[in-house]
């Protein structure tokens, strides 16, 4: 779904001029459990769309002195409006918007520059943001067209566990052929993609140095 949604907006993103009639799009934020490709989601964005990769770090914006963090903001976006077209990666969003515990307004201050630009920018400047809790972040974040779109990443289905498997045993020189992926599928019912990538690392640690070839109990057994 993400990735025909991306190819609809292909064109209006990308020729803006010859598609006068519609909006250019904004970007997207993506929502879910932890682990489960929100941030690869992003990377691949600029891949569709084949075009430059920038990530925004709310964390290193910050500072002690008043004003500066705004002005560090603002001169990030600017930056980021030179580089178009570009995909603009907002990793964890929640925690440099959130500011539950901010008594000094900085968070506010941030998020009021962030709408701001985000509502009044023509560049062709992608943003794709993510995060981990909605409960945190800002209801006029979340609202209707601040954003074109919301994407929630749920825990892999079996047929996608099995996919993931494949593709890490794959990527470490091992024939996905060669193990019952299926039932390495069913008993990681729950995992996170990440859980799935770090089960096979696991029973390689495992079997390293015993002279054996990892088999699919090995990865059951971790």
């Amino acid at each position: 779904q993400l990735k025909s949604w991306l190819e609809r907006r292909r064109g209006a993103f990308l020729k803006p001029g010859e598609n006068r009639h519609l909006d250019l799009p904004r970007g997207l934020l993506l929502i879910g459990v932890q682990g489960c490709g929100k941030s690869l989601a992003a990377k691949a964005t600029a891949g569709v769309y084949g075009i430059p990769l920038l990530r925004l770090d709310f964390g290193a914006l910050y500072n002690k002195y008043h004003g500066e963090t705004e002005r560090n903001l603002r001169e990030a976006l600017r930056m980021a409006e030179v580089m178009t077209p570009c995909v603009l990666w907002i990793d964890e969003l929640e925690k440099g918007l959130a500011g539950g515990n901010d008594n000094t307004g900085t968070s506010r201050r941030v998020l009021a520059t962030f709408l701001t630009w985000m509502a009044e920018k023509r560049e062709q400047v992608f943003v794709v943001a993510t995060a981990n809790e909605i409960d945190d972040l800002p209801p006029e974040l979340v609202r209707k067209g601040r954003f074109d779109e919301i994407f929630f990443v749920d825990l892999p289905r079996p047929e996608i566990r099995r996919e993931i498997y494949a593709l890490h045993l794959a990527a470490r020189d091992f024939d996905p052929a060669a193990f019952d992926v299926a039932a390495l599928a069913d008993a990681s019912h729950g995992f996170s993609g990440a859980e799935i990538e770090q089960a096979v690392v696991a029973a390689l640690y495992t079997v390293h140095g015993s002279g054996r070839r990892l088999d699919t109990a090995d990865v059951l057994a971790d």
